[in-house]
């Protein structure tokens, strides 16, 4: 396994127009790595994956690595080729656009080449196995009409077919009842093997049950204030976040 982390950040500050939304975060995640990214509602949590993933409506500065190579320049359907990959908090619908043609030209412009139809077929045909997602899915549109559930799983169908090598997850755990969270989970468990690196984003300890991350990371008010192991998760589920109140000092010079 490469010593070199399959994503790194460096002193990211991200802005909407000239307000500081988030003030400075380092991160290191190799390859086989869960990392879980928790903190309080307005925290920035969201707008540090966007801007990580190259959205237009924030001014990041900083630098970005993803296996060992800068892409703070690269534009968001740059950064997916090399392997980045974001699941959003809320997916949207894209009516006309069918479940399954999206995931082909999706997989042909990760691979930089056309995916053979029965190739396809059978990556698709096992990916919606696994996930309990029927088969007559793959003639939809995009999440045009899905309920919040299955809008959740194809974000993780998209994971476990595109096979990023850095995966950014936006509480995939929002809106989910017990038995679809267990199904996503295990999805993204199977999706980030030992060549893949996992961000997940959440405010709550319960996808942790099922998702054991390797290192946790407090957020508030715009940059990591704690970091620790699984156990870290536990502390935040029985305590909240307001202990955590003292360590939020001013930043020097910002």
């Amino acid at each position: 396994m490469s010593s070199t982390p399959v994503f790194s950040c460096r002193n990211v500050h991200v802005f909407v127009e000239d307000k500081e939304i988030v003030r400075g975060v380092d991160l290191d995640i190799s390859a086989g790595e869960k990392h879980a990214l928790m903190g309080p509602n307005g925290s920035g949590k969201s707008t540090l994956a966007a801007a990580l993933m190259g959205h237009p409506g924030y001014r990041l500065e900083g630098e970005i690595y993803l296996d060992g190579v800068p892409v703070s320049e690269m534009s968001p359907d740059e950064r997916a080729r090399r392997g980045m990959f974001l699941s959003f908090q809320y997916p949207v619908a894209v009516p006309g656009v069918s479940v399954a043609n999206f995931l082909r030209a999706a997989l042909s412009a990760r691979r930089g080449e056309d995916v053979p139809v029965r190739e396809f077929r059978e990556i698709l045909t096992n990916a919606f196995s696994l996930l309990d997602i029927p088969k007559s899915f793959m003639g939809r549109y995009l999440n045009d009409g899905f309920s919040g559930g299955e809008k959740k799983r194809l974000e993780i169908l998209q994971m476990l077919v595109l096979q990023p090598t850095f995966a950014l997850l936006d509480e995939t755990d929002s809106g989910l009842d017990i038995d679809a969270l267990k199904v996503v989970s295990e999805g993204i468990n199977r999706a980030s093997g030992d060549d893949v690196g996992v961000l997940l984003v959440t405010h709550y300890q319960r996808i942790l049950n099922y998702i054991r991350p390797d290192r946790v990371h407090v957020f508030m008010k715009g940059r990591v204030v704690r970091s620790g192991g699984a156990e870290l998760a536990t502390e935040l589920e029985e305590r909240g976040y307001d202990w955590l109140e003292p360590e939020l000092e001013p930043v020097a010079g910002r």
